[in-house]
């Protein structure tokens, strides 16, 4: 049984928890440290720490604040924002981080992404994908989303799993933070074209969301921010509901 996972995501700008509404209009929405220790606690499956200022600063991603982060995460720990060689790669494994996130340097130069993998092991490596409609088609977007690159979303898509990306994290930068439910269009489109896991990022709003990218989306995980970081939902409200839908996700253990 392959469980649908449900991943909390932690955008980090000038070491707290922010959140904003299609990449801008950000807001504070707390400590780093505190929002691990509970989402741990809540019932994620993972946390997805993301330094969204890092690549478009031309900096490395804040070594210290995952650090911080990282001693007090019981679960699957995923880390993205700045990372361009494989020394920052090695840095974040050795604080325990279990997968790292690449965006705009496996744009920039596919061959890190294959480098990485090889060094590290595809499960331990994330294709980032922060996409944009355009014209009828998906355009990839890098820096946070600040730069189109004119590559396809699928194409660069399956070009990230040739190259041994073992997971695609696509954000919807159309629907990020709008609480209208996920794209499911190019969500469904990027999981029917690659066999690895396809994480869907950006617009959950309400319970049928999660459902939707599930079944219509074809989605393996779902990730969301504001909605959680706010408490409009509970990671155990969701899991509870899409169990009741049929959709396989790990439930807590009864208590003796």
């Amino acid at each position: 049984m392959e469980y649908r996972r449900i991943i909390p995501c932690l955008d980090i700008q000038k070491g707290r928890v922010v959140k904003g509404v299609r990449f801008v209009d950000i807001r504070d929405a707390g400590d780093p440290v505190e929002a691990a220790k509970f989402y741990c606690e809540a019932g994620a499956d993972e946390l997805v720490f993301l330094d969204i200022d890092a690549s478009h600063e031309g900096r490395a991603t804040m070594l210290d604040a995952v650090e911080r982060t990282a001693e007090h995460v019981t679960i699957p720990f995923c880390v993205g924002g700045g990372i361009a060689t494989l020394e920052q790669i090695e840095a974040l494994r050795r604080m325990g981080v279990d997968k790292v996130s690449l965006n705009s340097a496996a744009l920039r130069n596919p061959d890190f992404l294959s480098e990485a993998a090889m060094r590290f092991g595809s499960p331990a490596i994330v294709a980032a994908i922060d996409v944009k409609k355009a014209d009828g088609h998906w355009e990839v977007y890098l820096s946070g989303g600040r730069t189109p690159t004119g590559r396809d979303a699928v194409a660069w898509a399956a070009e990230a799993e040739r190259r041994g990306a073992g997971e695609i994290l696509l954000t919807s930068m159309d629907t990020d933070g709008v609480g209208g439910g996920y794209d499911l269009d190019i969500t469904r489109q990027v999981a029917d074209a690659v066999n690895i896991p396809v994480v869907a990022s950006g617009g959950a709003g309400k319970l049928e969301d999660f459902r939707d990218a599930v079944i219509d989306g074809h989605a393996d995980a779902l990730l969301a921010a504001g909605l959680f970081h706010f408490r409009h939902l509970e990671i155990q409200q969701v899991k509870a509901y899409l169990h009741a839908q049929g959709i396989p996700v790990r439930l807590p253990h009864p208590q003796a």
